[in-house]
């Protein structure tokens, strides 16, 4: 498939602008990956998002983090581990499902390094951009090392999908109103009130939360990132630990 012919997918759909904005970034990525620098789908995503495909219908509630911790902690161990490393690293659910113990770089009762790229929808992905790494650090992280340790190795985290969990949560009392997106809306949330304080800089929110643009302010080059290679030293270089230590 060329960039050309995976603009006239997208269009060939019928769905929902913002459907075709899912698919359009999707295959963007996955050419990017391939070192496609220029190519069709960035403007055809530039256009669906000008004409509106960027703005939801509807957004999920966000999650607080005591709820969701109090919560996590009901759940069978992959679960809870799976719950908490969604909520530290300000991610999708679906995400997290997708993690082994192969994707975790280094697990002490003081710090998780996550390597995004290394799961089956991260090889999709530019794996020369910062945000392939999360830096687990600070309140949560000892209870995550510990679940770590009763998990299957090379295993998914958890079995549950995205739906499921959906499903899961509409038939708890507690967790009546939320999604699995809740999550991540909800980690976002927590951290905004350090942007006014001066507590984070913005660059390392998109980090973290894998919205990170190439070129934006404080980002590696992706040819420095080529050279230095996938280990600890540069995932605590790339600075998401400074997020992570308030989630």
């Amino acid at each position: 498939m060329t960039a050309d012919s995976a603009c006239l997918f997208v269009a060939a759909t019928g769905i929902r602008p913002q459907g075709q904005l899912a698919y359009t970034k999707a295959l963007s990525a996955s050419f990017g990956a391939m070192g496609f620098e220029n190519h069709p789908l960035r403007v055809l995503a530039k256009a669906l998002r000008g004409g509106g495909a960027a703005i939801p219908d509807s957004q999920a509630t966000p999650l607080e983090k005591q709820k969701l911790v109090s919560h996590a902690r009901l759940q069978q161990p992959s679960v809870h581990l799976a719950l908490l490393v969604a909520w530290k690293t300000a991610s999708r659910w679906a995400e997290v499902a997708d993690l082994s113990s192969a994707q975790f770089l280094l697990v002490t009762q003081k710090e998780v390094i996550v390597d995004w790229f290394q799961t089956p929808k991260g090889r999709t992905h530019d794996p020369f951009k910062a945000s392939r790494f999360a830096v687990i650090q600070g309140p949560l992280t000892t209870e995550i090392a510990m679940l770590f340790r009763k998990c299957a190795p090379f295993a998914p985290l958890t079995r549950l999908t995205t739906s499921a969990l959906d499903s899961l949560w509409g038939q708890s009392v507690q967790m009546q109103g939320y999604t699995a997106h809740s999550i991540k809306r909800g980690a976002v949330k927590h951290l905004l009130p350090l942007l006014t304080s001066g507590k984070l800089s913005p660059h390392l929110i998109d980090r973290l939360t894998k919205h990170e643009e190439e070129g934006g302010p404080g980002t590696l080059s992706r040819t420095t990132l080529r050279y230095a290679g996938g280990d600890v030293d540069l995932a605590r270089a790339l600075e998401t630990g400074k997020v992570t230590m308030h989630l």
